[in-house]
């Protein structure tokens, strides 16, 4: 089979837009692509993954009963943000869970085990990329400026910090996700200003992430495919928007902007210690033109970067997965 005709595997929920976006580039560049979301898996996609000794890799097929695509033949693999396997309700726990888990670990590992085969991004170093606090020891170590942080759960710790900062702090969750409260929609946890004079015992709780809170001129979703970069230029105009711009989408006014070549080195460096091809980076830059660090989403929106801005962010996704990596 031709290079050009080898396909491209889409693993991603059927409603997102960056995977749309992605499959669309493919299409344009006759690039042949299957779609599909994990959570298809075992009920409506069947995996036959075969090895044998001596050989360097799977062969067999994921079929997901429109087409079929040889295990041996795939190009490259965009994994983004599919839901993990359904099993059918005819299986009782706790047997369901062990199968969800036995199906989740089939469909990855084998696809993984592919020689050769580049991925947006690995979920095995794509999951542990997204570790807040390390990410800011990785980030120090390439060369970017980072926030003053402290996690505690001591009051006492977490009063000493505020007296050091000498300003505003801010608090943000160390971990992605959403408060599911009863029949409720699910509650997004969004970075917010505190005071030092509310800190209590209540701090005993659980774990809380502090910063000390950064004067910005602007924001960046800095997105980065291989070697590329895109800047995304967020200029808020509200004060939740100033605090955590996902919390009041309509004041923000959105552009492009340069990012700096010392920057974009450094991010090079963060995404290559990690072993990822793609992140989305959160960074203020301050009134004096610092780039201040806050963190690195590896499966993060960039969607609306584009949409927004016009930045090819999707073409340069495309030009990655067909091996075009400059």
């Amino acid at each position: 089979m031709s290079g050009a005709a080898r396909p491209v595997l889409v693993v991603a929920e059927q409603l997102d837009a960056a995977a749309d976006m992605v499959v669309d580039q493919l299409n344009q560049r006759g690039v042949p692509v299957m779609r599909f979301d994990v959570a298809e898996f075992p009920q409506h996609l069947t995996l036959t993954g075969s090895h044998m000794p001596q050989e360097p890799g799977w062969t067999g097929t994921v079929d997901d009963g429109r087409r079929t695509v040889r295990l041996e033949e795939v190009r490259a693999v965009y994994w983004r943000r599919p839901a993990r396997p359904l099993i059918a309700d005819s299986v009782p726990e706790p047997y369901a869970t062990w199968a969800q888990n036995q199906a989740d670990a089939a469909i990855l590992n084998v696809l993984v085990a592919l020689p050769g085969v580049p991925w947006l991004n690995n979920p095995h170093t794509d999951r542990p990329a997204a570790h807040k606090p390390q990410q800011l020891t990785v980030a120090t170590r390439c060369g970017l400026t980072v926030p003053r942080s402290l996690v505690t759960n001591d009051p006492d710790a977490a009063r000493r910090f505020a007296k050091e900062t000498g300003g505003p702090l801010i608090c943000k969750p160390l971990l992605g996700g959403r408060l599911h409260v009863g029949e409720e929609r699910p509650l997004m946890v969004a970075t917010h200003r505190v005071d030092p004079a509310d800190f209590d015992d209540s701090i005993r709780t659980t774990a809380h992430y502090f910063q000390e809170s950064i004067p910005k001129a602007y924001e960046v979703r800095l997105v980065a495919v291989g070697e590329k970069v895109f800047g995304g230029k967020l200029i808020t105009t509200g004060e939740a928007a100033g605090t955590d711009w996902r919390t009041d989408y309509d004041h923000i006014e959105y552009d492009t902007v340069d990012v700096p070549d010392d920057v974009a080195t450094a991010v090079r460096r963060f995404l290559a210690h990690y072993g990822i091809a793609f992140g989305s980076f959160d960074f203020a830059v301050t009134p004096a033109g610092k780039w201040v660090f806050f963190e690195n989403n590896p499966a993060g929106t960039w969607a609306w970067v584009e949409n927004r801005t016009g930045l090819p962010i999707a073409a340069a996704h495309a030009d990655y997965l067909m091996g075009d990596t400059a």
